[in-house]
C-alpha cells in the first residue's frame, strides 16, 4: 500500500539592517526590527494561518487518516513568538490531534553541519528541546537545513540517536534507483533515509500557478492518479516543501488550499494513505544503502551547497564566521549566542549568491550579491571584535575551555554553598521557634508546681531562671515524683 509522507518547513529570515564600516565598534545591534515584524506578520496572515487552518480541518474531516509533519527552526520560533504567536497556537492545536509529527533541525537554520560538528550537535539539541517545551514531542527524525545531507552528516545524526533523516531524492545520487523506498545511511545502517520526490513536490510548490506549465491546471484527482500509477512496490512518496508555498509562492487566489483539501478523499479512492516519518520508519525496512559522499541539498538544479558556498565571497564569509565557532560554543554567552544564531542563518549566504536561480530571490535591502557581502562582513567584523574582546584570541581554545570550566565550577560551588547557607538558616529558625515553644510550655508548668509545694509558697519570689535551669529543675522534680 502506498503512503504519502507530507512535510512542511517553517523558517523565517532574520533581516539585517544597513550597517556601515564606520558602525563597527560603536553599534552592536544588527537587525531591522521593523522589517522583521512586517515580514513575519505578512507571511502569517497570507500563508501560515490559512494554511494551518486548512490542514487542521483536513484532519478533522478525514477521521485522523490525514497526517503531516513539520520542522521549525529555532530562530523561526523566536520570530513567531514576538510577531505572530497565533501561528504557534495553531501548531499546538494541530499537535493536539495526534496526527502531527515535529522534526529536529539546526536551531539557526544554518550551515554548521558543513563546518563544525560540535556546533551542529549543539544546535540540533537546542531546537529539539524547544520542540519538546512547545509540543511535548521529542523529535526522532532529523531534517537538516534545506535537506543538506552527506554520509558523514548521516553518521553524526545516527550517533545522536536519531532514527531517520529527510533528504533530497536527487537524480545524481539515486541514478537508476527510485526515491519511493526507504534507504539507509551508508556509514550508519541503523539510520533510515526518507527521500523527497522532486517532481511531485515541485509540481505543487513551484509550478502550481504557472499557466505556461504543461501540467496546468493541476487537480487533486489527477495528482493522486499519478501517484497511484507508480509501480506497486514503490510505497513511500515524500512530498516536502516550505509552508510558505501555500499562500506566498502559490497565492491563495490560485485555489492551492482547495487543492489540498481534496487530496485525502482522492487518496482514499486509490487506497493511498498518509503517514508521518516515524510511522514509515517503524513499518518499513530499508531496501539498500544510499551512498552520498558529496553533500546534497534541495536547492537549485545542482542539488548541492553551491547556493550558499558557490563563490569566493560566500566562502570568505563562511570561513570567517565559523573560525570562531568553538570559541562561541565554549564561551556560551547569552547575547553572543543570539547574534551567533542569527548570523549563521543560511539566508545570509544565499543573498550573496551570483548563480542564476529558477526560484526568484528577494534580496531585501540588498541591491546585489556584492552589497549583501559588504553589509554582512561589516556586521561580522563587529561581532568578531566583540567575541575577541570578551575572550581574547591570544588564549587558545583548550586554555579558554579550561578557564571557563573552572569559573563555572566555582560558580556552581558558590551556588551550592549559598543553598546550604539558606538551608542552615531555615533550620536555625526552626530550632529557635521550637525553643520558644518549649520555654513557654515550661514557664506555664513551673508556677503550677510551685503552688502545690508548701515550701515553695513560703519562699520569696525568685528571679526568672534561665531556660536551662528551668528545664533542670523540672527534670529533678519529675524524678523525685
Amino acid at each position: 500500500m502506498k503512503t504519502i509522507c507530507l512535510y512542511f518547513e517553517i523558517h523565517q529570515v532574520i533581516h539585517l539592517k544597513r550597517y556601515r564600516f564606520f558602525d563597527i565598534g560603536t553599534d552592536h545591534y544588527y537587525y531591522d526590527d521593523f522589517e522583521n515584524e512586517r515580514s513575519v506578520s505578512e507571511i502569517a496572515e497570507r500563508s501560515y494561518v490559512p494554511a494551518l487552518d486548512t490542514l487542521l480541518q483536513m484532519i478533522k474531516d478525514n477521521g485522523k487518516a490525514f497526517k503531516v509533519a513539520f520542522s521549525l527552526s529555532g530562530v523561526g520560533i523566536e520570530q513567531l513568538e514576538m510577531h505572530a504567536p497565533q501561528v504557534l497556537d495553531k501548531l499546538q492545536e494541530l499537535n493536539n490531534t495526534g496526527c502531527v509529527e515535529f522534526l529536529a533541525e539546526p536551531y539557526s537554520h544554518g550551515l554548521a553541519s558543513l563546518a563544525n560538528e560540535e556546533s551542529f550537535k549543539s544546535e540540533v539539541k537546542r531546537q529539539a528541546q524547544k520542540i519538546k517545551e512547545y509540543f511535548g514531542q521529542t523529535p526522532k527524525v532529523l531534517r537538516n537545513s534545506s535537506l543538506i545531507y552527506s554520509d558523514d552528516i548521516g553518521l553524526i545524526a545516527s550517533q545522536m540517536g536519531f532514527k531517520a533523516m529527510l533528504t533530497e531524492g536527487a537524480k545524481h545520487v539515486l541514478g537508476w534507483k527510485s526515491p519511493h523506498y526507504v534507504y539507509n545511511c551508508a556509514l550508519a545502517p541503523n539510520l533510515k533515509l526518507l527521500l523527497r520526490d522532486v517532481k511531485l513536490s515541485d509540481d505543487i510548490s513551484l509550478r502550481f500557478n504557472n499557466s505556461d506549465w504543461d501540467g496546468y491546471p493541476l487537480f487533486a484527482d489527477t495528482y493522486m492518479a499519478q501517484i497511484a500509477a507508480l509501480p506497486e512496490e514503490e510505497q513511500v512518496i515524500g512530498i516536502f516543501m516550505n509552508l510558505s508555498a501555500l499562500g506566498i509562492e502559490q497565492p491563495l487566489s490560485s485555489n492551492i488550499l482547495e487543492f489540498f483539501k481534496a487530496l485525502p478523499a482522492c487518496a482514499k479512492q486509490h487506497g493511498i494513505t498518509f503517514s508521518t516519518p516515524t510511522e514509515i520508519c517503524m513499518k518499513l525496512k530499508s531496501v539498500d544503502n544510499l551512498y552520498v559522499p558529496d553533500t546534497l541539498s534541495w536547492m537549485d538544479e545542482e542539488r548541492d551547497v553551491s547556493t550558499w558556498l558557490g563563490n569566493p565571497m560566500q566562502r570568505e564569509a563562511f570561513n570567517k564566521l565559523y573560525s570562531i565557532a568553538d570559541r562561541v560554543r565554549i564561551a556560551n554567552d547569552p547575547r553572543v549566542n543570539q547574534d551567533w544564531d542569527y548570523l549563521q542563518a543560511s539566508d545570509n549566504f544565499r543573498f550573496m549568491s551570483t548563480k542564476p536561480s529558477r526560484v526568484g530571490m528577494d534580496r531585501g535591502i540588498y541591491d546585489s550579491p556584492f552589497d549583501a557581502f559588504t553589509n554582512y562582513m561589516n556586521i561580522l567584523g563587529d561581532f568578531l571584535n566583540r567575541v575577541n574582546t570578551l575572550y581574547p584570541a591570544e588564549i587558545d581554545n583548550e586554555e579558554l575551555n579550561s578557564l571557563l570550566t573552572t569559573i563555572r565550577n566555582q560558580g556552581d560551588e558558590i551556588e551550592m554553598k549559598s543553598k546550604d547557607i539558606i538551608n542552615l538558616q531555615a533550620k536555625v529558625e526552626k530550632l529557635e521557634l521550637e525553643g520558644d515553644k518549649l520555654r513557654a510550655l515550661l514557664e506555664k508548668k513551673a508556677p503550677a508546681k510551685k503552688a502545690a509545694t508548701p515550701k515553695a509558697t513560703a519562699k520569696k519570689p525568685a528571679k526568672k531562671a534561665p531556660a536551662k535551669k528551668v528545664v533542670k529543675a523540672v527534670a529533678e522534680d519529675v524524678k523525685a515524683k
